[in-house]
């Protein structure tokens, strides 16, 4: 079965649960097939969604890599624990995750908070303590300018309670996080409702509604440490396309336009020449461009990682 026809259940029966750093990890390999002399692609997914966000494009992308994926710990499949959860403890996990596969050459692309735990992993690659090569980048919607995010009404609530787990009292139902799903959507592009009826039960999957108010501390994090993630973004020296939605209404586009505009001020240390950096804004597409335009951003994440 194609991965784009496949509802939740049958993805989770296409992966695999790995033990990485302690927790229990759900996992997507498409295994080696296609073009055997280009790199492995990593795909990172944001909040407070999964691995699943990527099910429409992973078909065109295996076609001409390997390609890897997992839910990141308190999201989709994977274990969610009551713990105070941080981009470095999820960082640690991809780490394990690239060691457990033995691959040390990859590309990478990233979305949402997706961009943040990327941030910190070319943050460590910077700093020598990694020993992975980033060939290429690929990083769409995501807040990495957090003082000009819109965050969302759900945002700011979860981000106002206590880092605590929810009372199981507390509706699961997944209605109201479809509904909050779609107004990240662009309002001149259909989606369709079973595509939102997914992400929406993933989210609650094994009472993942519960560990919310702990896992979107991400967003404090970024605030304090947003030197660090977004710095190492706009300084590693591998090639970086930034694809984005333009009717995000909370990882605006001038994000985007800022990330291009600061990246273009650097130079790699290695050559002198400035850093190798493209931008593609597109029209009609929200916070999800996997999901709303897949065919076209699978189309552009190919021509990204396709380099000579």
């Amino acid at each position: 079965m194609l991965f784009e026809e496949m509802n939740p259940i049958q993805w989770q029966s296409a992966g695999k649960i790995v033990e990485l750093a302690g927790y229990s990890i759900f996992t997507i390999d498409t295994g080696e097939v296609g073009n055997q002399d280009s790199e492995p692609l990593l795909i990172l997914h944001g909040f407070p969604t999964s691995s699943y966000d990527f099910h429409l494009v992973l078909d065109q992308l295996s076609q001409h890599r390997r390609v890897i994926a997992l839910d990141m710990l308190g999201f989709g499949f994977s274990d969610k624990p009551d713990i105070h959860y941080t981009l470095a403890l999820q960082a640690d996990i991809i780490n394990e995750f690239l060691s457990y596969l033995d691959i040390h050459s990859l590309s990478l692309l990233t979305h949402d908070m997706g961009d943040s735990v990327g941030g910190e992993l070319l943050a460590r690659n910077l700093e020598g303590a990694n020993s992975f090569t980033f060939v290429q980048r690929v990083l769409t919607n995501g807040s990495i300018y957090i003082e000009l995010a819109h965050l969302s009404g759900g945002q700011q609530f979860l981000l106002a309670l206590p880092d605590e787990i929810l009372a199981q009292v507390i509706d699961p139902s997944t209605k109201r996080f479809e509904d909050a799903l779609e107004t990240t959507f662009s309002p001149r592009h259909h989606v369709d409702p079973s595509e939102l009826q997914a992400c929406a039960w993933l989210i609650t999957y094994n009472h993942g509604h519960r560990v919310l108010p702990r896992t979107i501390r991400y967003i404090e994090e970024r605030r304090a440490n947003q030197s660090r993630f977004t710095g190492a973004i706009e300084r590693h020296p591998s090639p970086l396309s930034i694809l984005w939605g333009e009717d995000d209404p909370i990882a605006i586009a001038k994000m985007a336009r800022k990330l291009l505009e600061d990246r273009s001020k650097l130079n790699d240390t290695r050559s002198g020449s400035p850093l190798d950096t493209q931008l593609c804004i597109t029209k009609y597409i929200g916070h999800y461009p996997m999901l709303e335009g897949p065919a076209e951003f699978a189309k552009s994440v190919i021509k990204a990682i396709n380099h000579p």
